[in-house]
């Protein structure tokens, strides 16, 4: 967590990382970081908030695999990932 803090500090954005991060894994799921909360699921669409904003999950499929910590593992088919403010 401590280079991605650095990075934000670099680009000129805040030295706490309180949005929320995602990494996915094409036509497997994705990986989510800083959720604090699930307001929408359904097996085509997931909407993570964090402390500021979110993300909207799209797919086919989708599951949660893993909810724990502010971490949230989703599986299935995710076609794409978009903000939410």
């Amino acid at each position: 967590m401590r280079l991605k803090e650095e990075i934000f500090k670099l680009l000129g954005g805040e030295g706490e990382v309180t949005r929320v991060q995602y990494t996915v894994v094409d036509g497997r799921g994705g990986y989510f970081q800083n959720v604090k909360r699930i307001s929408e699921f359904s097996a085509e669409r997931i909407v993570f908030l964090g402390r500021r904003g979110g993300v909207c999950v799209e797919g086919k499929d989708l599951a949660l695999g893993k909810y724990c910590a502010g971490d949230a593992a989703v599986l299935g088919d995710i076609r794409g990932v978009s903000r939410e403010e």
